[in-house]
């Protein structure tokens, strides 16, 4: 049973596999000041509520872009799992792709570990956008490889910029308009982000096939992904458990380490 484990700006989502099988994922907001006894304590209530228990762990694996949540996760690992993590991005750590760009070591550990999973699952030259604190979009070669890729303020910043920037806008949820064309302060703003992602996305596809000058095809996770199912035609298909089939992939490449 492994452990997977990936910090992210805004949340940290934590998954327990049962070999090619997701038995349960569970997502909390990333707290650098978070303890290995509170994360224990949160974990498992959540692993009890799925019929699984800590004791079942036998691997674990971590992919953090948060540099200080990295101690206490390493130690809810060592501590109250009894196993050694592999950590995305140490040294002698295995990912099966390599990073095409100038500086490999500024990619953030996520970006690579989606190349790996979407190679898997999906072959071929594709477009990995991943809505999250930033929307990212990941570029990856026929053979696996990471080839750069685009970093766009996430929806949730956007609005966030809006609200604060703008004195008399008001708080609002992001949702889907059926018009673009708004008639009040409040459908004016939630059609401006959604409809402006909706083309920024479809925008920065475009250019990316073009100048990556080959068939792509485009793939969508990341929390907030299911929010754009079925708005946005250049992406071909929604796999919210991309960075988690991933993360257990490298974890088998590193296993014998």
């Amino acid at each position: 049973m492994l452990l997977a484990i990936n910090a992210n700006n805004t949340n940290t989502v934590f998954a327990m596999w049962d070999g090619a099988e997701l038995r349960g994922s569970w997502r909390t907001a990333t707290e650098g000041k978070r303890t290995a006894d509170e994360y224990v304590v949160w974990l498992d209530h959540l692993l009890a509520l799925e019929g699984l228990a800590r004791s079942d762990v036998d691997g674990a694996v971590i992919a953090s872009v948060v540099p200080e949540v990295n101690f206490n996760l390493v130690t809810l690992c060592r501590k109250y799992c009894k196993t050694e993590p592999v950590v995305i991005g140490e040294k002698g750590v295995k990912l099966g792709t390599k990073a095409l760009v100038e500086r490999p070591e500024e990619v953030g550990a996520d970006r690579l570990v989606n190349t790996v999973a979407a190679h898997d699952r999906y072959k071929g030259p594709l477009t990995v956008v991943d809505f999250g604190t930033a929307t990212t979009f990941d570029v990856v070669d026929g053979g696996g490889n990471y080839c750069g890729g685009v970093i766009a303020p996430g929806i949730n910043l956007s609005l966030a910029a809006l609200q604060m920037a703008a004195a008399k806008l008001p708080s609002v949820r992001i949702s889907r308009t059926e018009r673009v064309i708004g008639k009040d302060t409040v459908s004016c703003m939630q059609s401006g982000i959604f409809w402006g992602y909706v083309g920024l996305v479809e925008g920065l596809v475009a250019r990316i096939k073009a100048e990556f000058g080959a068939p792509m095809r485009t793939i969508a996770t990341g929390g907030l992904a299911p929010l754009f199912a079925g708005s946005i035609d250049v992406i071909e298909k929604l796999d919210p458990d991309l960075t988690l089939w991933g993360l257990r992939l490298i974890y088998g490449f590193n296993r014998k380490r």
